[in-house]
């Protein structure tokens, strides 16, 4: 199993960008998908998750600008960024894990078994 993120890049405050995680190795159609971010010197924290029946749930900090949605083959989950803030600078992550999550499980990275190598996101003031 593989997770390849892009689309990461370098935008002002209030830009938009969309990130993608293609994944291959197998069918994804039963995962839960979702977006962690890590900026320097702080810990990996939960961005948003698809469950596989289509549910969505976003951490506080980003709810209402940011979307997480899936293509029709499954195996692209993307994360739409809008009305970026300086604080959403981080490098993001994708993961992936072949069962459902309680809510509570999705906001952890023990819940995830699979992981992408990450893009970076810089937004500037």
């Amino acid at each position: 199993v593989q997770l390849v993120e892009s689309g990461g890049g370098l935008v002002q405050a209030g830009g938009s960008l969309r990130l993608s995680c293609a994944a291959s190795g197998r069918t994804f159609s039963t995962y839960t998908r979702a977006w962690f971010r890590q900026a320097p010197g702080k810990e990996r924290e939960f961005v948003a998750i698809r469950w596989s029946g289509g549910r969505t749930y976003y951490a506080d900090s980003v709810k209402g600008r940011f979307t997480i949605s899936r293509d029709n083959a499954q195996n692209t989950v993307y994360l739409q960024m809008n009305s970026l803030k300086p604080e959403d600078t981080a490098t993001y992550y994708c993961a992936a894990v072949p069962r459902a999550l309680t809510t509570a499980q999705a906001r952890g990275v023990l819940g995830y078994d699979y992981w992408g190598q990450g893009t970076q996101v810089t937004v500037s003031s």
